[in-house]
């Protein structure tokens, strides 16, 4: 039996990456697992991406547990109330999981202009998105693990420090994600809740591997393009982070915290998919730290 047997989750932006590397890892351990998102079966999100719910339901399905898919658009509350309805009805109010993994902001990011020389319309379009459907989420689904007085709820973002992450918007976006986590568990704490923000490493997603021209299999053929992508991880090894946390009935200790993959897999003792353990900071200390300042610290 799992950890995590006999426990729900909600990974909301569990189509493809990071969130689907979190609910497989999750229904490895055992737990039922709403997927939802936007690319379905049914069609595609404005991504335009092949990946859909109804793929990581049956992953979850394949690891071990339960994968329910639930075409959801975070963005509008109606939809979120009726999801969080369906849950608790389905459940009975249970709800031991809430993972905040929505961005779709990749191509609204702008790496070649500062502020005053975006376009505003998308940079605001991408804040709705990335920052936005992790607070309607969340405002629905807090009342069930309030009422249980148990419970993680998992902020997924990109970088655990105060470092510029080189466009204004996409910086904004994965700062205020960590203080989402912050602030959810400053208010949940005295009902039992921790609240989290996670990042990965260098993350092979789909995305990542198609711009590399390989698949997961020939991942290391990339190597070639970027030196640094031998150091890459798979959405698992940040799945298996979270299920860690998940599991651990002393995650009170780290709420309100900012974690990472390389900072946890020590302490939990996970690997990535392959049996390696990953180590971003360790590498980027060893190899860009000279170029790019200590990843720690603020630039």
């Amino acid at each position: 039996m799992g950890k995590l047997t006999g426990q729900v989750a909600l990974v909301a932006g569990g189509t493809r990456g990071g969130g689907r590397g979190i609910a497989v890892e999750l229904g490895a351990a055992g737990a039922t697992v709403y997927v939802t998102g936007r690319s379905s079966g049914s069609g595609r999100s404005d991504l335009d991406r092949p990946e859909t719910i109804e793929e990581t339901a049956a992953r979850v399905d394949a690891a071990g547990g339960t994968g329910i898919a639930v075409r959801v658009d975070h963005s509008n509350p109606d939809e979120v109330r009726t999801l969080v309805e369906r849950i608790t009805e389905e459940q009975d109010g249970r709800l031991d999981v809430l993972v905040n993994s929505v961005w779709g902001g990749d191509p609204l990011t702008d790496w070649s202009h500062p502020l005053w020389e975006q376009d505003l319309g998308r940079g605001l379009r991408l804040l709705r998105q990335a920052v936005e459907t992790h607070i309607v989420t969340s405002r629905f689904a807090l009342p069930l693990m309030v009422a249980r007085r148990r419970g993680l709820v998992v902020e997924v973002t990109d970088g655990n420090t105060a470092r510029y992450r080189g466009s204004f918007f996409y910086d904004l976006a994965k700062s205020a994600v960590i203080r989402l986590a912050v602030a959810q568990a400053a208010e949940l704490r005295p009902h039992g809740v921790a609240a989290v923000a996670i990042t990965p490493g260098f993350l092979r997603s789909e995305a990542v591997l198609e711009h590399f021209g390989v698949t997961e299999d020939n991942w290391q053929d990339g190597v070639a393009k970027d030196a640094h992508f031998a150091h890459s991880e798979t959405p698992a090894y940040l799945g298996r982070a979270v299920a860690s946390l998940a599991s651990d009935p002393d995650v009170m200790d780290k709420t309100g915290r900012a974690l990472a993959t390389w900072g946890l897999y020590g302490e939990y003792g996970f690997t990535d998919a392959d049996g390696t353990q990953p180590d971003w900071a360790a590498h980027w200390a060893d190899t860009l730290a000279d170029e790019n300042g200590p990843l720690g610290d603020p630039l």
